[in-house]
């Protein structure tokens, strides 16, 4: 045997594995359960991720002083294709008091008898709108549903009705990260459970697989939990749903790895631990460093000043760690327990002496005077047939990829990640949405969602006619706390200071919108150095311009962290800068070819400012695991042999796993996709496609022929002498 045969004591046999899977079922049974459980502790208000010293956010808190609560509008909307008849309006008026009667609609206080504002009567008289202030803001999307059950049943017969506005987009929103918990995690794991199954054809081997994965993300859900019900971090849908895709295809990649190793052992010794072992001195080392560098890239999100990038690092991170320590506990110890039976019907059988190990072939092929022969010896197939067409034409090999991703680069110049309106974020059906482009039919666009400003009493009568002077501002009035403008009351003060709400002639959340709000930052300031603008429209833009400057700040952080972990785990310079550069390419490929999709393919309206970020964080992090897993294999293989030899063997050895691992890493964040928001679609198609480039492209011909090409000066600074002698 090319093994030598070891086992352990018989305890340590029975109780080591028992152990380790009874912990993890144990953990599992506890972080079950929180599944159902997580969306009470998640939240998916844009205010609350942006950083405290946003203009937005100041004047958020201003506002609170003014209103005791933080209330959210929904815009009721009814409407009709005909002008709307003296009968019908009488009878709209009357659900003025069953809207008040839902419960979690704000109460009024004596003498108020209603917080509801309206019947507003829109200028054509095909529609009216109430201001329906919700209080409740925990339960909106069943308050909401209240409201449009209440309309369904009260109002006239022949009236479209929605219920719309801030409340309204918010409920939808929810109702979108409704599958997150369910759905999209049994997409995934089917997804897997098919290209496990297929690959492998075993039937046994994808459900040991899976337990790892679900295992995982079962620990990861637990901990999050107690660490979002504690307040330590924010937890949104979108976040919880990056969780789940990341922890079962990160989980299920490591695994492949290590059941790549013990399979491969398993063809050398007839002992089940002496395979483990083995397995584990071939997999360890670029398991940890995996998970490690992409540990360290998403804790690079920490520095992030929007909110949600920030709460994302630890979570995510969270995430691959359990991930990493179920692929090197859970997995091994079930491994061991099913033994060669992990891959029934199509077991593993111990090879003649002319087949053991790479050792083996290394030492047999010595006298050959080929390093193809060498490297290639036992390699059949595709991997052969790609290693003899990078030993004949390396240069060619590389510079054709080198070009065919440029050239996908270019379409990055037509990437519109500039932020989209909240309306084109849900793409499958929506009252709100519906709901708000019937109320800019009717009404001002921005009717329900006004510009908040902040400013000194002093100076109320100059920042109105500045505010209304404003080209995008139909109306301003200061707040009386009556629920309506009223010129007869007065103004509410706080501390000195006013509220003036101010009406935008367009949507709220569009761009024009967002180009009003930059106006008054301007101009306002002349009036009043003082003076703050917030509101809806503000939120988008400050959402959008922290991104943008996120996106700048992380960059290079995640590249220095990643190319510090490459250094040590190849010993090498030239061969992380090699690395890093591939993805960077791979990555602004994959953005080019994204855009072009998103453009002429999916008719998409734009993307989301944080796309190209997260896009970045996980395509560069999981791109260079592929490459961690190739190159640690190449490095070790070009010690036995040369450089040359070890780069084919390592491309051989590692081939298939490396494919199946980017599939099914590809198919687990397509799986993103049935979640009907633009950004996770969005995200989806860019992971996907860019694993496919990195695994397909990328560590299948670029960075192999690149390596074959330098020789043994990709090890730099390390001698040539110390490759291929041992």
């Amino acid at each position: 045997m090319t093994l030598t045969e070891w086992s352990p004591k018989r305890w340590i046999r029975v109780a080591l594995p028992a152990v380790l899977i009874v912990v993890w079922l144990i953990a599992a049974g506890l972080g079950g359960p929180t599944f159902g459980k997580i969306s009470e502790v998640s939240t998916n208000d844009q205010a609350s991720f942006l950083p405290a010293s946003a203009e937005s956010t100041l004047a958020r808190e201003w506002q609170l002083k003014f209103v005791d609560s933080n209330v959210i509008p929904a815009v009721v909307l009814l409407t009709s294709d005909e002008p709307l008849t003296r009968e019908q309006l009488g009878d709209i008026a009357g659900l003025s008091k069953d809207l008040g009667a839902v419960a979690g609609v704000q109460k009024p206080e004596a003498p108020a008898t209603t917080t509801i504002a309206g019947p507003i009567p829109s200028e054509d008289g095909k529609a009216v709108e109430f201001l329906v202030p919700i209080s409740d803001t925990g339960e909106i999307k069943t308050v909401v549903q209240e409201l449009r059950d209440t309309l369904q049943a009260n109002a006239p017969d022949a009236l479209n009705v929605y219920v719309t506005g801030p409340a309204g987009l918010t409920a939808d929103l929810v109702n979108a990260f409704g599958g997150i918990d369910g759905v999209l995690l049994l997409v995934a794991l089917l997804a897997v459970f098919v290209i496990l199954l297929v690959v492998y054809r075993s039937v046994v081997l994808p459900l040991l697989v899976l337990f790892t994965s679900v295992f995982a993300l079962c620990a990861s859900i637990l901990v999050i939990y107690y660490m979002a019900s504690w307040d330590w971090i924010k937890l949104s849908g979108q976040s919880q749903g990056i969780l789940s895709i990341l922890v079962i295809g990160a989980a299920t990649d490591y695994s492949l790895l290590f059941v790549a190793r013990f399979r491969e052992a398993l063809t050398q010794t007839t002992s089940r631990w002496s395979a483990i072992r083995e397995a584990y001195r071939g997999a360890w080392e670029p398991i940890v460093a995996s998970g490690s560098t992409v540990i360290l890239a998403m804790l690079c999100l920490l520095f992030s000043d929007l909110n949600s990038n920030r709460s994302l690092g630890p979570i995510a991170a969270i995430g691959i760690l359990f991930s990493l320590l179920a692929a090197l506990t859970c997995l091994p110890a079930l491994l061991v327990a099913f033994g060669r039976g992990s891959f029934w019907p199509f077991m593993p059988k111990v090879a003649t002496e002319k087949r053991h190990s790479s050792k083996t072939l290394a030492s047999e092929s010595a006298n050959a005077s080929d390093d193809v022969e060498r490297g290639l010896a036992g390699i059949k197939g595709l991997w052969r047939r790609i290693g003899l067409l990078i030993s004949r034409k390396p240069r060619m090999a590389w510079v054709v990829t080198l070009v065919l991703l440029l050239v996908a680069s270019s379409g990055i110049v037509q990437l519109q990640a500039n932020g989209v309106s909240q309306t084109e974020v849900i793409l499958g059906q929506s009252n709100a949405v519906d709901g708000q482009r019937a109320l800019a039919e009717h009404f001002d666009g921005g009717s329900g969602s006004p510009v908040l400003i902040i400013a000194e009493q002093g100076l109320k009568d100059q920042v109105l006619a500045a505010a209304e002077g404003t080209e995008g501002i139909t109306e301003a009035s200061v707040y009386t706390g009556s629920g309506r403008p009223d010129a007869a009351a007065e103004a509410v003060v706080k501390d000195g200071r006013i509220l003036i709400n101010a009406t935008l002639k367009d949507q709220a959340d569009s761009a024009e919108a967002e180009q009003v709000v930059v106006n008054l930052r301007e101009e306002l300031p002349k009036v009043d150095p003082t003076v703050l603008v917030g509101g809806v429209s503000a939120i988008a833009l400050d959402t959008n311009v922290t991104a943008q400057h996120d996106l700048f700040k992380i960059v290079p952080l995640v590249l220095l962290v990643i190319f510090i972990v490459l250094i040590v785990l190849l010993r090498s310079i030239i061969a992380p800068l090699l690395l890093i550069g591939t993805v960077v390419l791979s990555y602004i490929a994959t953005m080019g070819v994204s855009a072009l999709v998103f453009n002429h393919v999916f008719g998409f309206p734009g993307a989301d400012a944080t796309v190209p970020l997260f896009g970045f964080v996980f395509l560069v992090a999981l791109g260079v695991d592929y490459n961690i897993f190739l190159m640690t294999r190449v490095r070790e293989e070009s010690l036995r042999m040369g450089t040359h030899a070890g780069v084919l063997r390592g491309l051989g050895k590692t081939g298939g796993v490396i494919t199946s691992a980017g599939v099914v890493l590809a198919a687990t964040f397509a799986a993103l996709g049935i979640i009907p928001l633009l950004f996770l679609a969005q995200l989806a198609f860019i992971v996907a496609f860019g694993v496919l480039l990195d695994t397909v492209i990328v560590r299948t011909l670029l960075v192999p022929a690149l390596s074959y090409d330098l020789g043994d000066r990709v090890w730099w600074p390390a001698k040539a002498s110390k490759f291929g002698k041992k």
